[in-house]
């Protein structure tokens, strides 16, 4: 669970409106894997993974990206479900692939990295603390497992 005031909710889920979950997705996913390279693991059969700029122009990263905030897209119509909202996805992560945990903590922080990339000025400091708020929310619920 997300405990968001009615204000950050609204300003969350009105900058989210603008987001291109698309482009937004496979940056931040591209950079986890160029900025932490040892969670390449999981995505070997992605092909060339083997510069910065080979993982920001792969289009199988760019696809995951888009489907990883999709989901959390998802997250953010049940902030007060975050389990139970991620109960498949964490399973499909953390038992059968193995996922260290920490990997979601690192991706939600490279998605706010992103995201104040993508919006500048209008990212401001409080608008960030209510996105870390949901990302660190969003990571707890996938590595529920492991709690």
């Amino acid at each position: 669970m997300v405990h968001l005031t009615a204000e950050e909710k609204d300003a969350v889920l009105g900058l989210w409106g603008k987001v291109n979950v698309q482009e937004v997705g496979g940056e931040a996913l591209g950079r986890l894997l160029v900025v932490y390279p040892w969670t390449q693991r999981f995505f070997e059969s992605f092909g060339d993974l083997s510069s910065a700029d080979a993982v920001m122009n792969n289009p199988k990263v760019k696809a995951h990206g888009k489907k990883v905030l999709d989901s959390f897209a998802d997250g953010l119509k049940h902030l007060d479900n975050l389990k139970g909202t991620f109960a498949a996805l964490s399973e499909l992560h953390c038992d059968k692939l193995h996922v260290d945990p920490e990997n979601f903590r690192l991706l939600g922080n490279e998605l706010v990295v992103v995201l104040a990339r993508t919006f500048g000025k209008e990212f401001t400091p409080e608008l960030q603390a209510a996105y870390q708020k949901v990302v660190a929310g969003v990571a707890n619920a996938l590595a529920h497992r492991y709690h």
